[in-house]
This record gives structure tokens, sequence and C-alpha cells, in this order.
């Protein structure tokens, strides 16, 4: 028998997949059983607000690891511009890897379910502003204007870009948004 927390975290984990490639109305809790090989009364046991809480938790994973992930890239690059190229390159790769099925851990359930449930909504909502955040800090800390506003346009370009490129199976528009933020953010300073 696995232990509880492995049982949860597989759950989870095949959730957090389900809901990203195909949806959060497409998914089904007994698809997420099967997939996760778990007893059927262990999704009730470990989520007890079902689906709802699925959702919220897995979104919510999503958009920490990848917040990990854009923050790692962050200190790890040269500056905010870097960075962004990065993250896109990082998106891109993710993308094809999963045979052009994976997009945004976010963007599927929000588009969704966002509309229908105010846990999820939000849950969607603080993964979007925890990466506008820290986009934020370091383009303040790199002294660019209206960093805020830059940040916000940086994840809502690259969300779309990440749709665009899903759709067409060709990660280009996931490249040339990258390259234009970089010269949006490496314009002189007024």
């Amino acid at each position: 028998m696995a232990p509880r927390g492995a049982t949860r975290q597989r759950i989870l984990e095949t959730a957090r997949t389900l809901f990203r490639r195909q949806g959060y109305h497409a998914t089904g809790l007994n698809q997420v059983l099967d997939e996760s090989a778990a007893p059927k009364g262990s999704l009730y046991f470990h989520f007890s607000g079902g689906k709802e809480q699925l959702a919220v938790e897995a979104v919510r994973l999503s958009a920490t690891e990848l917040r990990a992930a854009v923050d790692l890239l962050i200190e790890t690059t040269p500056n905010t511009a870097a960075a962004l190229r990065a993250s896109a390159e990082l998106l891109g790769d993710l993308l094809e890897r999963s045979d052009f099925q994976d997009g945004c851990p976010i963007s599927t359930v929000a588009l969704e379910a966002a509309a229908g449930s105010d846990v999820i909504r939000e849950a969607c909502a603080e993964g979007y502003r925890s990466w506008v955040e820290l986009i934020t800090e370091r383009l303040r800390a790199e002294g660019v204007a209206e960093p805020e506003e830059l940040a916000t346009f940086a994840v809502s370009a690259i969300e779309g870009a990440l749709l665009l490129a899903k759709v067409q199976r060709d990660i280009t528009p996931l490249r040339r948004v990258a390259a234009r933020l970089a010269t949006m953010i490496e314009e002189p300073k007024a």
C-alpha cells in the first residue's frame, strides 16, 4: 500500500496533467483515479472538496512550479530580457516535448472554469499575479520604467504566444514575442 501522501500526490499530479491537456470539464474524476491508479475512495478522502478543490490545488502547484522555474532563470541570466527569452524557450521546449498538448498550466482551467467558480478563479488569478510580481521586482531592480505595466504585458504576451504556438504547432510565436519583449526592456531608459 502506498503511503498516504504518495497517493494524494499521484492524484494531484495526474489531475494537473489532465486539466492542462484536456481542460477542467473534459477531465472526469474516474479518469483521474484510473490514470493515477488510486483507489476509488481516496479522491474524496484526500480532496474533500472534490473536483473543484483538486483543480485549485493543481493550478496552485503548477503556478508555483513555473514561478520557481522563471525565478531560477531570472537568477541565472544577466537581465530580465535574457530571462524572458529563456522562459519562452522553456515553455516552447515543454510544448514540443508534449507534442503540443500541454500549454500554460493555468489557462485551460482559467478559460473553462473561472467564471463558474470563485475559488478556481482566485487560484488562477494568484498564479498569474505571482508571475507578474516576480517579473516586476526584477524590472524595478533594473530601473526599467513602469515595471508593473511591462511585467503584465510580458505575461500576457507570452501567454498569448503560447496559445498561438500550441494551435500552430510551432514555437515561433514564443520566440518572436520574447525577442520583442527583450527589445522593449533593453530600450534606453528615459
